[in-house]
C-alpha cells in the first residue's frame, strides 16, 4: 500500500510539474515516519521525481529560462539555510501539517486559469519571493513548487505549461540544496527506502510524460487531496496531545 501511494503521488504532481513532496510527507506521516526522517527522505523522493519532469516539460519546450534563474539564483542558497536548520517536533508537525493541509485545498479549489499573455515579474520580486520559498522548501523539505505555481498563474506571470516547466525544475534545484544542508542533521533512512525510489520513478515517469501533453487528471488530484487532508490533520491534532 505505501508503494502505491508513493507511486500515485509522483504520478498526480507529475502531471501538473511538482515533484510530489507534500505527497510522500502525507503518506509518511500516515506511517508515523519521524521527522527527522522524513524531511531528507521527501526531498530525495523529490529529487528523483523532479528531474525526470524537467526532462520530460524541458523536452516538450515548455521551459523558459529568463523566468527561471531569478527564482532558483536565491533559492538555492535559501534552500540550503533552510535544510540545515532542525525544527523542534512539535513546530514541525504545525509547519508541515499546514502545508499539507493548503495543499490539499490547492488540490481541491484550484481552477483552470484563463488564457492570456503572461507579463513575467521585475526581477525585484523574482529574487524576493525565490528567497522566501527556498528558505521554507528546505525547512519543511517540500521542494517549493506548490508554492511557486500558484503564484506564476494567479500573478499572470506565466502559463499553465511554462507555469508547470518552471516549477518542477525550480523543485529540482532547491531539492538538491534542501538535501545537501540537511546531510549532517538526517536520520537514518527508511528501510524501504529502494522500493519507494522505484515506486516514485514509475509514477513519476507516467505523470511527466502525460502531463508535458497536458493531460488533466481531475479524479487522481481528488484522491491525492484526501490522503494530504488526513495526514495534514493527523500532524496538527498530534501537536496538541
Amino acid at each position: 500500500m505505501t508503494v502505491f501511494l508513493l507511486a500515485l503521488a509522483a504520478l498526480a504532481y507529475s502531471a501538473v510539474g511538482h515533484a510530489g513532496a507534500s505527497g510522500y510527507l502525507a503518506v509518511m506521516a500516515l506511517l508515523g515516519t519521524a521527522p527527522a526522517t522524513m524531511r531528507p527522505t521527501a526531498l530525495l523522493l523529490n529529487l528523483v521525481v523532479a528531474t525526470i519532469g524537467t526532462i520530460q516539460f524541458a523536452r516538450a519546450g515548455h521551459f523558459r529560462w529568463s523566468l527561471f534563474w531569478p527564482f532558483a539564483l536565491v533559492s538555492i542558497p535559501a534552500a540550503f539555510l533552510g535544510g540545515r536548520l532542525l525544527l523542534p517536533e512539535s513546530t514541525y508537525g504545525l509547519v508541515v501539517g499546514g502545508v499539507l493541509l493548503f495543499s490539499a485545498a490547492r488540490l481541491v479549489f484550484a481552477r483552470t486559469p484563463t488564457e492570456q499573455a503572461p507579463q513575467p515579474p521585475r526581477l525585484g520580486i523574482s529574487l524576493v519571493a525565490g528567497a522566501a520559498l527556498g528558505f521554507l522548501s528546505g525547512l519543511t523539505g517540500v521542494g517549493g513548487g506548490i508554492f511557486l505555481s500558484p503564484l506564476l498563474l494567479l500573478a499572470g506571470w506565466a502559463d499553465l505549461r511554462t507555469t508547470a516547466a518552471t516549477s518542477v525544475a525550480f523543485i529540482l534545484v532547491n531539492s538538491i540544496a534542501g538535501l545537501v544542508g540537511q546531510m549532517p542533521i538526517a536520520d537514518v533512512w527508511p528501510p524501504d527506502l529502494g522500493y519507494w525510489i522505484g515506486a516514485v520513478v514509475v509514477g513519476g515517469g507516467i505523470g511527466a510524460t502525460l502531463g508535458s501533453r497536458r493531460l488533466p487528471l481531475p479524479a487522481l488530484r481528488r484522491v491525492l487531496a484526501v490522503v494530504l487532508l488526513v495526514a495534514g490533520g493527523k500532524m496538527m491534532i498530534g501537536v496538541w496531545r
